[in-house]
Formats: C-alpha cells, sequence, structure tokens
C-alpha cells in the first residue's frame, strides 16, 4: 500500500505547479492557487503516508522524480514546452532511475 501512497503523492505533487501556471493563464486566479495550496498538502499527506514503510531516501527520490516527470509531460502536452530529444533522454533516465530505486 505504501508504493500506492508515493505514487498518488507524487501525482499530486504535479498539481501544484500546474495549478500556480493556471493561476497565471486564466482568470481564476484564487481558484488556481488554492488547487495548488490543496495539491501540496495532499502530496505531503501521502509522502508521509508512504514514508512508514519505505525509506526516506527512496520515497524522496520517487516523489520528486514522479513530480518532475509529471510535470514535463503536463508542459509539452498543454503548454506547449521543448519535448526535445536530449530533454526526453534526460527524463528516461530520471525514470530509470526512479524504477532502479524501486528494485533495488
Amino acid at each position: 500500500m505504501s508504493w500506492f501512497y508515493l505514487i498518488i503523492a507524487g501525482l499530486f505533487e504535479v498539481g501544484w505547479p500546474l495549478g500556480f501556471k493556471l493561476s497565471q493563464t486564466t482568470n481564476n486566479k484564487i481558484l488556481w492557487i488554492i488547487v495548488s495550496v490543496v495539491s501540496m498538502g495532499l502530496s505531503g499527506t501521502f509522502l508521509w503516508l508512504a514514508q512508514r514503510e519505505i525509506p526516506i531516501s527512496t520515497a524522496y527520490a520517487v516523489w520528486t522524480g514522479i513530480g518532475a516527470v509529471g510535470t514535463l509531460i503536463v508542459g509539452i502536452l498543454f503548454f506547449g514546452d521543448s519535448a526535445s530529444l536530449l530533454r526526453m533522454i534526460s527524463a528516461t533516465f530520471i525514470i530509470i532511475g526512479i524504477v532502479g530505486l524501486k528494485l533495488f
């Protein structure tokens, strides 16, 4: 169950930068800032739950990796961020690191 919590925490980790971005690009600034703050709280709560059984070093690295790669994907798909080959290779290395921390 801890790995499930950690994945959920990582997904909420994507929510707060997305909320901040949408607060800058829409007329609903306060709504999106609230979404960001709630995402931060939920992300931290699920990380806390995950750390009951997963070592802090592994949990934190996986949490931030999911957040970083998830935010990269959202940026590419919805905000026109660059999807250059080197960026994709770099994201692949992050994913390989996350899988490695889980396996080893």
